[in-house]
């Protein structure tokens, strides 16, 4: 069952080719405030603060002007509220991963179930050994995205990708990510890059692959570097409502001053519990479906 708010006008209902470009309608998914914690790898979050937390964070959605369908929570599945990893929205419509961390492999099923119901066909699915999170995808340009190669997305999955998006019209680049932490501690793509405009990302250097860095530097995209003190309380998961109007997690101070003075509009939330006991941020918590200039 899904509820939604600030419906729009009849039309578009999806397709995403970018990670800056107006969000007009996005996906949400209610968090669970039972279930296996510390199996998940999350510090326990207050189960109160954990819902409204997830609740304010859903109103400043809709106040910037996206349309918001909340999905309901899944009893058990304390990630599942990160719901961007189980799959993609393209253009196309819905594709559905399948994940390579244990607690989450029924995900990509429900995700599925949610996007229909929001008139997102589905058009794709990996099968096979290929494993994807979508915390490892993110749009260069409308024809270029690009797939961090890490613990949670494998070569499999990769070559996939490349031939569903092939479909498309899409080239599919890919870099592999650092060992860092290792495989039981989440390290995505968008860990540490986060698009913010087509010429501004905030980047954490010292995690980022060299091939990514000169492939922006090639795009001419300036950069925002998040301070290392910064790393840790997500100041690199932002999330573009539109080209320079963001959304992070309150309590990185230096890394919002840096993007107001590239002249971005900054909105915070509070996320000790639905975002920094559980490792996932803005980006995260939402699934786009329609992005729209």
């Amino acid at each position: 069952m899904l509820a939604s708010r600030n419906a729009g006008e009849p039309g578009q209902q999806y397709g995403v080719s970018s990670m800056c470009s107006p969000l007009r309608r996005v996906l949400v998914r209610r968090p669970a405030t039972a279930g296996d914690f510390a199996a998940a790898s999350w510090r326990r979050p207050d189960p109160g603060l954990l819902m409204a937390q997830h609740e304010a964070f859903c109103e400043l959605l809709t106040g910037l002007g996206c349309e918001v369908a909340v999905a309901v929570a899944l009893d058990g599945l304390v990630d599942a509220t990160y719901i961007r990893d189980p799959g993609l929205v393209t253009q196309r419509g819905g594709v559905l991963f399948q994940m390579a961390k244990p607690a989450r492999r029924d995900e990509p099923g429900h995700l599925g179930t949610a996007l229909e119901a929001v008139g997102v066909p589905l058009v794709a699915r990996l099968d096979g050994a290929a494993r994807a999170d979508g915390g490892d995808f993110v749009w260069l340009d409308p024809q270029t995205l690009m797939i961090g190669r890490s613990y949670r997305t494998n070569a499999a999955g990769v070559a996939q990708l490349r031939t569903i998006m092939a479909a498309e019209g899409v080239t599919v680049l890919s870099v592999d990510l650092p060992h860092d932490l290792g495989p039981q501690h989440v390290l995505h793509l968008m860990s540490f890059l986060s698009p913010v405009a087509d010429d501004l990302a905030v980047v954490f250097p010292p995690l980022a692959p060299v091939a990514l860095m000169e492939t922006l530097a090639d795009r001419g995209v300036r950069l925002v570097a998040v301070d290392a003190g910064e790393y840790a309380s997500m100041a690199c998961n932002v999330l573009a409502v539109r080209p320079r109007q963001v959304i992070m997690v309150e309590g990185n101070p230096l890394t919002r001053r840096a993007l107001e003075r590239h002249g971005c509009e900054v909105h915070r939330y509070d996320g000790s519990e639905i975002s920094l006991k559980g490792d996932g941020g803005p980006t995260c918590l939402t699934q786009p479906l329609l992005r729209a200039g």
